[in-house]
C-alpha cells in the first residue's frame, strides 16, 4: 500500500494541473485520502483527537494550496476535522459513564458495556480478572491492586484511542457514502418541485440537474427543457444529449437568448460550484445573467447541490477565491486574431486581450430555493444548515501555519 505522503503527493499533483475533473469527484478523492491518512496515522495514548486534527489540518492545508478555486476540497477538510471532534465528544462522554451515558445513546454513540463489571473496565482486563481463582483474588495486596487498576487506565486508554480512530473512519464511510448517494436523494424530490406540461429552463452541465429532471420523468412528468450551452465549453450541449437520449423534450438555446426565452419558462433549476454559508452561489460564468432574467420575469431559481458543495465561508472571507481566468484558447480558435495579438499600442501594453473567466457570483436575493440531500431551505436557512457540518475552530485551515 502507498504511503500517506505518496498518496498526498499524487492528489496534490493532480489538483494543481486541473486534472479532477467536477466537485464530487474532488470530494470523492479528498475524503478517501483524509480516510487513509486516518487510518495509516499512529495515534498516541493521550491527546488522540489533537494528533487527528493537527494531521488532517496539515494535509488539508495543502490540497487547498493546490487549487484555491475547488472549495469542495475544504469543505470535505472540515467536514472531516468536525467528525472528529465531535466522535473524540462522544467518547469522552461514554467514558464518563454514569447518566451521561443516555445522553451519549441520544447523540447516536453506542457505548460497549460489560456484564457485572464496572464501565470503565475494558472487556479484555474484565475477562482476565474473571478467569482469576476466588481464592487467590482475596490474597491479593494493596501493591498487586495499585498494579492492575494501573494496567486497567492503560488498557481503557488503548482501547479509547482504537474506538476513537474506528469511529471517526466509519463516520468518513458514511461521508463517502453520501456524497456518492446525494443524486439520487435529491432527484427523489423532483416530482413535488415539477409539474405536468411545465417548461423548465437550465444552464451548463450538470449531473445533479440531469438526474433530478430524468427522475422527474420516470414519475410520468411530461414537461420540455431549455438548455443554455453555456459556452465557451458548451457543456449544455452533452446534457442536452443526455437528456435526449433519457427521453425528454429538449432544447439547446445560446447563452445570449436566456432573456428572450425566459418569459416561456416556469421554472429555473441549475447546478453551482459551490453553495456559500449566506446564501449566494457560485457557479458557471454566465449564471448570474440567467438568475437575473429569472427575477426580472418572476421565474423560481432554484438551486440543486450535494453537501459537499455547502461552503462555510463567506464570499467576503479573504479564503474564497470567487474566480479564476482560464485559457484563452477555449474562445479563440486556432489561429484566429493571430495577426494582432502581438500588436502593442506606444506604452508596449497589448492592443487586445482575451478575459476568459470560469465562474460568477450569484447572491442570495436572487435564489428561490436550494434543494439539498435532506430537503428544501430559502436562502436565509443556509447558513444554519451549513454550521451542522462544520465547527468554528475549522473555518481556518490556514491559522495554525499564520501564527
Amino acid at each position: 500500500m502507498p504511503g500517506t505522503q505518496t498518496l498526498v503527493n499524487e492528489l496534490v499533483t493532480k489538483l494543481k494541473k486541473r486534472r479532477v475533473e467536477g466537485s464530487q469527484e474532488t470530494a470523492l478523492l479528498t475524503a478517501e485520502l483524509l480516510r487513509s491518512v486516518i487510518s495509516q496515522l499512529k495515534v498516541p495514548p493521550t491527546n488522540q483527537a489533537e494528533t487527528l486534527i493537527e494531521a488532517v489540518k496539515s494535509v488539508g492545508e495543502l490540497l487547498v494550496a493546490a487549487n484555491p478555486v475547488e472549495l469542495a476540497v475544504g469543505n470535505i477538510v472540515r467536514r472531516v476535522l468536525h467528525i472528529i471532534r465531535d466522535e473524540d465528544f462522544s467518547v469522552a462522554i461514554s467514558s464518563a459513564g454514569g447518566d451521561d451515558r443516555e445522553t451519549a445513546e441520544q447523540n447516536g454513540f453506542r457505548v460497549q458495556t460489560v456484564a457485572a463489571g464496572p464501565p470503565s473496565r475494558s472487556p479484555s482486563l474484565h475477562a482476565i480478572l474473571d478467569r482469576t481463582p476466588d481464592s487467590e483474588r482475596a490474597h491479593h495486596s494493596s501493591r498487586d491492586g495499585d498494579s492492575f487498576e494501573g494496567k486497567g487506565k492503560s488498557a481503557d486508554r488503548n482501547a479509547e484511542s482504537w474506538k476513537l480512530k474506528h469511529d471517526v473512519i466509519r463516520a468518513v464511510n458514511e461521508l463517502i457514502e453520501d456524497i456518492n448517494s446525494c443524486h439520487e436523494q435529491i432527484a427523489e424530490q423532483s416530482v413535488e418541485l415539477i409539474h405536468q406540461n411545465e417548461i423548465l429552463l437550465t444552464f451548463g452541465r450538470s449531473r445533479t440537474v440531469r438526474e433530478f429532471l430524468c427522475a422527474a420523468k420516470e414519475k410520468r412528468r411530461s414537461f420540455r427543457v431549455f438548455v443554455a450551452e453555456g459556452a465557451p465549453k458548451y457543456q449544455g450541449h452533452a446534457l442536452a444529449k443526455d437528456l435526449g437520449a433519457r427521453g425528454l423534450q429538449t432544447t439547446v438555446i445560446t447563452d445570449s437568448a436566456v432573456f428572450a426565452m425566459i418569459s416561456r419558462v416556469n421554472m429555473v433549476v441549475v447546478g453551482v460550484h459551490a453553495v456559500m454559508a449566506n446564501g449566494g452561489v457560485i457557479g458557471p460564468v454566465g449564471l448570474n445573467m440567467v438568475a437575473l432574467a429569472a427575477r426580472k420575469h418572476a421565474v423560481p431559481f432554484v438551486v440543486v447541490a450535494g453537501p459537499h458543495k455547502l461552503c462555510p465561508l463567506y464570499p467576503q472571507n479573504p479564503q474564497v477565491l470567487l474566480n479564476e481566468m482560464r485559457c484563452p484558447s477555449e474562445l479563440l480558435q486556432d489561429g484566429e486574431f493571430s495577426d494582432c495579438m502581438g500588436v502593442c499600442n506606444g506604452s508596449g501594453n497589448p492592443l487586445l486581450n482575451v478575459v476568459n473567466p470560469a465562474f460568477d457570483y450569484v447572491p442570495p436575493e436572487l435564489v428561490s430555493l436550494f434543494i439539498t440531500d435532506i430537503g428544501g431551505y430559502n436562502p436565509s436557512f443556509m447558513h444554519r444548515l451549513i454550521y451542522d457540518y462544520y465547527s468554528a475552530d475549522d473555518l481556518d485551515l490556514q491559522k495554525r501555519s499564520n501564527s
